[in-house]
């Protein structure tokens, strides 16, 4: 290439891949700021912190913590005010308090984050996957996968799976009252199942799972929950059912992730009984590339997330579909449920800033 470089433009240029890593290691700061305790102790105070007061609380060395507020306030993150004598006091706003450090509300947002180091660490291999073509399951993250995508999904479902998403379901929630046999595919640590279960106590609910790390964390979740109507199970052991004796599925965020996801949906209908109803719940995504780059700002990261970890997961077996984070848009997620023997497909309107929620029935 012989082209001539604009000198503004290369500056433009620079300034981007910069401004990319810069939101890189503000992530890795923001994953030290949860593990740590640091924003738990901003949001708990009364007033704005010195740095030597917020090490003193967090239990930390002072110099390191002062460096890290450095980086969250330039950041924007966290608030800093510096007085006359150049003072300075750092607090969370309570925006900030909400996504950082208040597992309660729906918005927190800590998730990801606390997963970071297993997902940077995927650099390592997924490079060979783009050699080979073979990608690598949920358990090459560890135990912390698994507690990032329970801290990561729990908060809002704790807010609204029972008290607004299952009453949009046609029927469902008098079949739950009366008692019901429920299976929850992809259930991770059980959040979804527990919190079900609990609400449902003469429904029958059992979790699956491939993921040993998930399974694990997902048995001592149930030894705490105070519940006698669900069990946790590895489909490989012990198959879904194939005698439409199943009243209701769930599958949250997991469907693009499997292998054969096609497979899983005439699993699902095998299960599933001729009034059933299969609640799937997956990322928002459109057609095309150029839809998604166009219409979803979160785009880049959601195809970046998709090599290090969905898109992975989904070519971790040679034959895999490899669907990606974005590859089950809703006129796909159709057009296999139909493949699959359902002829009912309907879009709930739920109000989830990353997720699509459809009630599909046979």
């Amino acid at each position: 290439m012989n082209e001539t470089i604009d000198p503004d433009k290369l500056k433009q240029f620079s300034f981007l891949v910069f401004s990319k890593l810069e939101g890189a290691f503000t992530s890795g700061m923001i994953h030290l700021g949860d593990r740590l305790g640091l924003y738990a102790a901003l949001a708990n105070a009364t007033h704005p912190l010195t740095t030597a007061e917020l090490a003193e609380a967090a239990g930390l060395q002072e110099r390191w913590v002062r460096e890290w507020a450095h980086n969250q306030a330039a950041a924007s993150l966290i608030g800093v005010v510096i007085d006359d004598e150049g003072v300075e006091r750092y607090g969370l706003a309570p925006e900030a308090a909400a996504v950082l450090a208040d597992p309660t509300n729906p918005s927190f947002g800590i998730g990801l984050f606390h997963q970071l180091p297993q997902s940077m660490a995927a650099l390592d291999h997924v490079a060979e996957s783009f050699r080979t073509g073979l990608g690598h399951d949920y358990d090459s993250h560890g135990i912390e996968g698994a507690i990032g995508g329970e801290r990561g999904f729990g908060p809002w479902n704790d807010s609204f799976l029972v008290p607004t998403v299952l009453p949009l379901l046609d029927g469902l929630a008098e079949k739950l009252e009366h008692g019901a046999s429920v299976v929850d595919i992809g259930c991770g640590a059980g959040g979804a199942v527990l919190l079900m279960a609990k609400a449902f106590p003469a429904s029958r609910f059992r979790g699956y799972d491939i993921s040993q790390f998930a399974l694990d964390r997902a048995a001592e979740n149930l030894a705490t929950a105070g519940v006698t109507n669900a069990t946790f199970l590895d489909p490989r052991r012990s198959p879904l059912p194939t005698d439409h004796s199943v009243d209701f599925v769930t599958t949250f965020d997991c469907i693009h992730d499997m292998t054969h996801p096609q497979a899983m949906m005439h699993s699902i209908r095998q299960a599933l009984s001729d009034d059933g109803t299969w609640l799937l719940v997956d990322i928002k995504a459109l057609d095309t590339f150029a839809e998604n780059a166009r219409k979803n700002p979160m785009a880049s990261l959601m195809y970046g997330i998709s090599v290090l970890s969905c898109m992975s997961s989904a070519l971790s077996e040679a034959d895999g579909a490899g669907l990606g984070t974005l590859g089950l848009s809703a006129n796909t997620a159709k057009a296999m449920s139909e493949e699959a023997g359902f002829t009912r497909f309907r879009k709930l309107a739920v109000d989830h800033s990353v997720n699509a929620f459809y009630e599909i029935r046979p």
